[in-house]
């Protein structure tokens, strides 16, 4: 499926983009419920997130339903092409990043690396039931946890998205970095990892 990768990531970000944003909130709704009911997922640590874009699955009610030792953050693109993490909140300043995508406004020596996260929610285009992943193209996630192709978790590497970006198969690529799980508003599914 490689050489449909493309065409398949243009179908599935339109489908997506063509949500109503009613539809987009109760999908963030059910997938908070399944990701808060996973009791490995309530550990005290770093938690990240996404600022989702391009009708992408929200996560503010996963932000509002953390354990109590759990800290939210959001990804901050570094000039190397890899993401770090920083914490934020509700109100804290944000900066655009040269993609348009919000971001904490913080210090870069401030930033957590990858390695830090106890568990990390990832926006998916596209996904299948072996743990792969459709991402938009640009590598940023594969290279921030490349760490992970030969590590165990942590962290917890859960795809987010919704249940019709699921697709019966995709070919995994040497960089791939597998999931661990795959949140949807119908369904958790866990790959044993």
């Amino acid at each position: 499926m490689n050489s449909t990768r493309p065409e398949l990531r243009r179908q599935l970000q339109a489908r997506r983009a063509a949500l109503a944003p009613g539809q987009r909130l109760a999908a963030a709704d059910a997938v908070a419920r399944h990701v808060s009911a996973q009791p490995d997922l309530r550990e005290p640590g770093y938690v990240a997130g996404y600022w989702a874009v391009g009708g992408e699955v929200p996560l503010h009610a996963v932000q509002l339903r953390l354990a109590p030792a759990q800290v939210w953050c959001l990804p901050v693109l570094q000039d190397d092409g890899h993401l770090r993490f920083a914490p934020w909140r509700a109100g804290d300043p944000l900066v655009n990043n040269r993609f348009g995508i919000p971001e904490p406004q913080v210090e870069p020596t401030s930033t957590l690396a990858p390695e830090a996260m106890s568990v990390v929610l990832l926006p998916l285009v596209g996904f299948d039931r072996a743990g792969n992943r459709l991402g938009m193209g640009g590598g940023y996630y594969d290279r921030s946890f490349a760490f992970r192709r030969t590590a165990a978790a942590p962290p917890r590497l859960v795809g987010v998205a919704y249940a019709f970006q699921e697709v019966p198969e995709l070919a995994a690529e040497d960089w791939d970095v597998p999931l661990d799980a795959v949140a949807t508003e119908l369904d958790w599914l866990a790959f044993g990892r």
